[in-house]
């Protein structure tokens, strides 16, 4: 293991985003797992914490395909080093909110970022030897996480003692501080994989005449069937992501600092699997791997229905935390080492920018609506009516990927 996180850790651009993501990414779950938490204080009812979760979504798809693009012609180091900088604008706009509808004008602006994410798993892919994808994300999924692991906890405990309020806006202007300081270490020492113009001209004079839609035709048959399971899964996910912590402090009565602490195990399970995950995918196929990932996320759902104290909840989300270790999971339907290992393999690099940017904008077209209606469902009906629901999703795209899905003969570099 340790050597696997070297050979990754030499590669220049990994190692730069490996720490700027984990720097960003301790400021930001101080205070994301207690969102919902907070908006409720802002006097945003259920309902609303699903609407504005389904607003969020479908401004981060906007700029997926356009993301895509800009990364296939002007190179990924542009993109990333521009758009990162524009994770100063939401927490700006959330620090000056006093009600639930001033949130609105920041999660709208917000949404630029999401422009570089394409860029930025093409950039991850292109710098890892292909031959080790599986076990190359898992050591960069490792890394990145370790760092933010123990925020939710700590961060659970500044917000029980201080009040929610105050740990929230505390650590947006932090937020603020770091992506300043992330933005100028990406622009100075990333270094762009992107095909040089001489080496690549042939190929971006083609891209330009490539429409999205023809582009998508280019694909692999087996990308579609991805393409469908991952919208049920996250449509499934999305029903019910918002409010978990929600269920777990109003309903079942648990403190910030318990859903800290059942955060903060859960990352450590997750991030101590995604090398062994990784490692599998390599040796046993990058299919398997997802499936057990998969398999566990409507477990994990399913089980929250039948939650009624912390040693409940605490396991539901434990066997989430094992999905997302094994390849996917259900905080990760587009983002697990094993899954996005498995695109890279399916599409050659000229256009795999795009394709990424593709499969994120129709998935998140389509679990767009996700968040309003398990909204509806918990208040409606009742939390575990939602839970239920987003159980069967699970595992219909469970067995569809199982069934459909192909791994390539040959991987492409």
């Amino acid at each position: 293991m340790v050597s696997i996180i070297r050979e990754v850790l030499s590669q220049r651009n990994i190692l730069v985003i490996s720490l700027t993501t984990s720097l960003f990414s301790v400021v930001e779950m101080f205070w994301r797992p207690y969102w919902s938490l907070y908006l409720r204080e802002l006097g945003a009812p259920v309902e609303v914490i699903g609407l504005l979760s389904m607003v969020q979504s479908a401004s981060f798809l906007i700029f997926q395909l356009p993301g895509g693009f800009l990364a296939d012609r002007i190179g990924r180091k542009k993109v990333i080093v521009y758009f990162t900088f524009t994770n100063v604008l939401a927490p700006t706009v959330y620090l000056s909110a006093t009600t639930w509808q001033q949130i609105i004008p920041g999660i709208l602006i917000g949404a630029l970022s999401s422009v570089y994410m394409p860029a930025f798993n093409a950039m991850i892919s292109e710098s890892i030897p292909y031959k080790r994808r599986g076990a190359g994300y898992g050591a960069y999924r490792m890394i990145t996480s370790i760092p933010w692991t123990f925020s939710p906890f700590f961060g659970g405990i500044l917000m029980d003692k201080f009040g929610l309020n105050y740990g929230v806006r505390l650590f947006l202007q932090l937020t603020i501080v770091t992506t300043v300081i992330v933005t100028a270490v990406r622009a100075l020492t990333l270094k762009e994989t992107l095909a040089s113009p001489s080496v690549a001209k042939g190929e971006r004079e083609l891209n330009q005449k490539e429409s999205s839609i023809s582009i998508f035709r280019q694909a692999p048959r087996t990308i579609y069937f991805m393409l469908f399971t991952a919208c049920l899964s996250s449509f499934a996910m999305n029903l019910i992501m918002p409010y978990i912590v929600i269920y777990a402090v109003e309903q079942v009565g648990l403190t910030k600092t318990q859903w800290g602490i059942i955060s903060m195990t859960t990352g450590l399970i997750s991030m101590l699997l995604a090398i062994p995950g990784g490692i599998l995918s390599d040796r046993i196929g990058r299919k398997l791997s997802i499936l057990i990932g998969k398999m566990m996320s409507p477990l994990s759902f399913f089980g929250l229905s039948l939650s009624m104290d912390f040693t409940q909840i605490f396991v539901s989300q434990m066997i989430s935390a094992v999905g997302a270790g094994f390849g996917l999971g259900a905080h990760g339907e587009m983002g697990g080492p094993a899954w996005q290992a498995l695109i890279a393999d399916l599409i050659p690099s000229r256009m795999r920018a795009r394709i990424m940017g593709m499969l994120g904008t129709v998935t998140g077209l389509f679990g767009l609506p996700s968040p309003l209606i398990g909204g509806y469902l918990y208040k409606g009906y009742s939390p575990q009516t939602a839970f239920v629901v987003a159980s069967v999703l699970g595992v219909i795209g469970t067995l569809i990927f199982g069934i459909a899905v192909k791994e390539p003969e040959e991987k492409e570099r």
